[in-house]
């Protein structure tokens, strides 16, 4: 078993950062076994299954919107001895609970099982656990740094890329033009052109002239602001910064005094009932959206019109997200399901995911795609989403270090937010005592 404390860096050039999780727990580490499945049968060609003609079922096991409703099918009519059955867990944390549980259970895994990037790094530290993906034929499939994050020490390739995050400002058009804001995506996009100042002094200007908030979510907003941080809670050689004094502490301070002192948060967990509701009845005006974000506000915001997305990030590009398709050793067909999850990972499947969910691809040949630069988005106003997320990913500056400790001390941060957005059971002050306090009591 690979220890990963020194995880290899992404490259920091002009590409995406990986982003976010909320809530965490302890990663199971007890023994778990193998199953029947090795590295050395984790080949198959692609769309045919392994070449294997017997009748087999397999699972695929996401979370939120991946957009591969439609894939499963084409790829079970492509492959008629293949029944796909899809597993699709509400949030990354209740899917990162799953697969932990029964990673330590040894029983139990999906035959290819989805993982958020910020828990990427503590699985790595057991990736004997999963089939090393390495293939001639995906090499250079992906933007260099998706690959890098997912590759150990000795050389294994631990998961396929899905998807990126880079961000644009989601915003309800028809509560900008109540509130006398400009509607147009250009004249939005100037508008809040700049630093994070500039959008929460815009979001001042809008709620003294409307009922809604100005952006949904503390933690969110933060999340956002984090992203592009290159090392917001460990060095480059997986060190844990201290929060106190940190910069860290600075965007917590600021995000804070936006929601709480100038009154600009709705006051709402993300993937909370509430926030859910929150789309259908105009609790809040704007939004940090990644693409895959665009999916889930058309689900919930089904029936209302006026979202739109503009071409702009306060404090010039961030990314937030991206997945990865792993197939656990306990995978009784390790070879088909490797040459499935190399199936959905080819940036033809992963434009179509796009298309459906907006899932923005991580794969080089898709951002180069006219299929991908010229896709439209309706239910955004008819938004050129493609050509726009392309843009937000050539925006992006710094990519954040995220070491095995980078869930656990988000979330002390993020936890800290939460009592004072959301809870309204601390000030800013006692609740970063605690999240001090929950810090020091990692042990790090």
């Amino acid at each position: 078993m690979t220890t990963k404390e020194s995880h290899v860096r992404t490259t920091r050039k002009r590409s995406l950062t990986l982003g976010a999780g909320v809530a965490g727990f302890a990663l199971l580490a007890s023994a778990c076994s193998t199953g029947t499945g090795t590295d050395d049968d984790a080949g198959g060609d692609e769309g045919e299954g392994g070449g294997d003609s017997e009748e087999i079922t397999l699972t695929v096991a996401t979370f939120n919107e991946f957009g591969y409703e439609e894939l499963v099918e084409e790829y079970m009519d492509l492959n008629p001895g293949i029944t796909v059955e899809h597993r699709k867990a509400a949030t990354a944390n209740e899917a990162r609970d799953n697969l932990n549980t029964r990673l330590a259970a040894g029983s139990g895994l999906a035959d290819i099982e989805a993982i958020e990037v910020d828990w990427l790094t503590e699985l790595m530290q057991f990736s004997d656990k999963f089939v090393d993906l390495s293939d001639p034929e995906v090499e250079d499939r992906w933007i260099d740094w998706k690959t890098e994050a997912a590759t150990t020490e000795d050389g294994m390739l631990m998961g396929y890329g899905t998807d990126i995050g880079p961000q644009g400002i989601c915003y309800r058009s028809d509560l900008f033009a109540a509130a006398g804001l400009p509607t147009d995506r250009e004249e939005v996009a100037a508008l809040l052109e700049g630093d994070w100042e500039n959008y929460f002094t815009v979001g001042e200007q809008f709620v003294a002239n409307s009922d809604a908030a100005w952006f949904d979510s503390a933690g969110a907003t933060y999340q956002a602001m984090v992203n592009q941080l290159e090392n917001a809670y460990e060095e480059d050689d997986g060190t844990p910064i201290p929060l106190e004094g940190s910069e860290v502490e600075d965007l917590y301070t600021t995000v804070l005094e936006a929601s709480v002192d100038r009154e600009l948060s709705a006051h709402l967990a993300q993937w909370s009932d509430d926030w859910n509701a929150a789309f259908q009845n105009g609790a809040f005006a704007t939004m940090a959206c990644p693409g895959w974000m665009l999916g889930i506000i058309e689900g919930n915001a089904a029936g209302v019109t006026g979202w739109d997305i503009a071409d702009v990030f306060p404090g010039g590009g961030g990314n937030w997200g991206g997945s990865y398709l792993t197939v656990p050793t306990q995978s009784e067909h390790p070879e088909e399901a490797m040459a499935l999850a190399n199936w959905l990972t080819a940036p033809e499947q992963q434009i179509k995911a796009f298309n459906s969910k907006g899932t923005f691809p991580s794969q080089s040949a898709a951002h180069e795609s006219d299929d991908l630069l010229t896709s439209t988005n309706d239910f955004f106003n008819d938004a050129p989403t493609g050509q726009i997320l392309v843009n937000r990913a050539e925006a992006v500056t710094a990519t954040p270090y995220k070491g095995t400790n980078y869930f656990a001390i988000h979330t002390t941060v993020a936890d800290g937010l939460t009592r004072v957005d959301v809870d309204q059971t601390d000030d800013a002050a006692s609740s970063w005592e605690k999240t001090l306090q929950a810090y020091a009591e990692l042990g790090l």
